[in-house]
């Protein structure tokens, strides 16, 4: 992201101001700065409340990991190498790479598409929901935890992709985002055939 503000600021340095410039050395790198703080405070704005977004989307899912962990012992060794899933997003949308997008937004998909249309544990889950709501007491806890995780999914499913929509200098963004995809599905792929209890 930075390579790219820079590179956007040098562009409309260049295509702005003047070329093949007698101005002192200082007065150039001056305006190139005047430039660069131009571009950078152009861009996050929006950018950064997407990225909150993808942060507290993954957030919630991974304290529905940890609480489906905790209730189902079984899942903990699963649930933790899922868990490095949703840092890695963390880590690369910090980073603002397209494919840290790609990863949380499949990945989102794919595991809301098993619990809603495959396990149906996400609709079990909000029935439980409702009736700890209406009557106090919950019966049902990990179907809960799949519905919590399922909320964070949509969270993400929705932000990944408004996030990368939004890099205006960033080439080959939507390659990488389904570079990031591919990885992602791959690895879940791995931990549910090597490490989903039977």
């Amino acid at each position: 992201m930075r390579n790219s503000v820079l590179v956007q600021a040098a562009r409309s340095y260049r295509g702005r101001l003047w070329s093949g410039t007698t101005e002192p050395r200082n007065k150039r790198a001056s305006v190139i700065v005047c430039e660069i703080m131009r571009v950078k405070e152009a861009l996050p704005n929006a950018l950064r409340s997407t990225q909150v977004w993808i942060y507290i989307g993954a957030t919630i899912f991974l304290v529905a990991l940890l609480l489906s962990a905790v209730l189902v012992p079984d899942l903990r060794i699963l649930h933790s190498l899922q868990a490095l899933i949703y840092v890695a997003v963390v880590v690369l949308v910090r980073r603002n790479s397209a494919c840290g997008y790609g990863a949380g937004f499949s990945v989102a998909i794919l595991w809301n598409v098993m619990g809603l249309f495959v396990t149906h544990l996400i609709q079990t889950g909000a029935i439980a929901f409702w009736l700890l709501l209406r009557t106090g007491h919950a019966e049902q806890f990990v179907p809960m935890t799949v519905t919590l995780g399922g909320i964070g999914h949509f969270i993400l499913i929705f932000a990944a992709p408004l996030a990368v929509s939004r890099f205006n200098a960033e080439s080959r963004k939507w390659l990488k985002f389904a570079g990031g995809s591919v990885l992602s599905i791959a690895y879940f792929a791995l931990l549910v055939a090597f490490f989903k209890p039977h």
